[in-house]
């Protein structure tokens, strides 16, 4: 046993004795050659050439060669494998995206007509002619209308309901899911079904009216420009108040619960409550809900194209339909068509650049 333990200490003194003298003579190595930079800087750079950057020295190879790593190796087959799975999304944008809207650009520049298709460049010829009709102002002047009375109905209602209903509890669980059932519905099919409601023959809705005095008997509220639009409105109202209850109420949620704490401990009031801590908060989820009704709005087709058709006499006449009216009913002008749509997009883009830049200073 003697005999092992002291092989092991010699083993283990030899190893350190080793270790040092290969460390000694590192040392030594590197004393020297700064003993020859110091002494002979020339001498040292033919010997032991230099890469002086910034102040710092740092020994190469004549000849070395970039050495690519294992992680820049890996880097770039990642960055690799995600423009090869991005690339089903960017072909998607071009197609749905880019490719219509220059298809857009030069019917809006060409004689296009619906049976003839492209008979030449006449820019700026479409823009003049959109322009010039007589439906244009007042179609712009009703949609106008149109999405500041529906958007102040469905923010205001949206975000009423959101308060009623977001404790949640077994009513609100149940007034929720009634609130939110119109927004299953389509749009076309909830126009449709309020259509019949507003039937003089065969719609409840006229015949209550009617029993009221409130209006003559076989009338129907679809006949006057203004009865018209409230009735169109009744029926977005009853589709997207449950829909606008739902954004709002997420937003209420994401408020935390210790600042309505910290508020009745101050002895602050439901009201001041709801004008010092709610509404503040909740300003970048109205923004967004207001991006989304404006834009709604100003796109609204299906409701009045079902209902009134822009009847009657043209006064519930949308801007979205006067470009129908202009490629399919009385121009069949693809050229104007497209030459109004532009100006619609245009104005889309500048009312939500607007919302958006709103949105980013309440966010700050």
């Amino acid at each position: 046993m003697k005999i092992d333990n002291n092989s092991k200490t010699m083993s283990v003194f030899m190893a350190d004795f080793n270790g040092r003298t290969r460390r000694n003579r590192i040392f030594k190595r590197i004393s020297n050659r700064l003993a020859i930079y110091v002494e002979n800087p020339e001498r040292f750079k033919r010997e032991s050439p230099k890469v002086f950057q910034g102040g710092n020295m740092t020994t190469v190879s004549k000849n070395a060669a970039p050495v690519k790593t294992h992680r820049s190796k890996a880097k770039a087959e990642t960055t690799r494998r995600g423009l090869l799975y991005a690339l089903p999304d960017w072909l998607m944008i071009i197609m749905l995206f880019f490719v219509p809207i220059v298809l857009l650009v030069i019917m809006a520049g060409s004689r296009w007509s619906l049976m003839g298709g492209n008979r030449g460049w006449n820019f700026p010829e479409n823009f003049v002619k959109v322009f010039e009709n007589k439906l244009l102002g007042q179609s712009v002047l009703f949609t106008l209308e149109y999405t500041v009375i529906v958007t102040i109905f469905l923010l205001v209602l949206g975000l009423g309901l959101a308060l009623i209903v977001q404790e949640s509890t077994k009513w609100n669980n149940m007034l929720r899911t009634c609130f939110l059932l119109p927004s299953a519905t389509g749009l076309a099919s909830a126009s449709l079904l309020f259509y019949a409601l507003y039937s003089p023959q065969v719609g409840p809705v006229t015949k209550i009216l009617s029993f009221f005095g409130l209006m003559d008997e076989g009338g129907s509220v679809l006949a006057t420009g203004q009865s018209a639009l409230w009735a169109t409105i009744i029926v977005i109202v009853w589709r997207f108040s449950g829909y606008y209850m739902l954004l709002m109420m997420i937003g209420l949620q994401a408020i935390p619960g210790d600042l309505y704490e910290a508020a009745r401990m101050d002895g602050a009031g439901t009201w001041r409550i709801f004008r010092s801590i709610t509404l503040p908060l909740m300003k970048p989820t109205i923004v967004m809900c207001l991006i989304y009704c404006v834009t709604g709005s100003i796109l609204a087709f299906d409701q009045f194209f079902i209902l009134t058709k822009g009847g009657p006499n043209n006064s519930t006449m949308t801007v979205v339909q006067l470009i129908y009216n202009f490629a399919f009913d009385s121009k069949k002008d693809l050229g104007m068509a497209a030459a109004l749509s532009l100006i619609v997009l245009a104005a889309l883009v500048v009312i939500n650049s607007i919302q958006m830049r709103g949105m980013r200073d309440n966010t700050k």
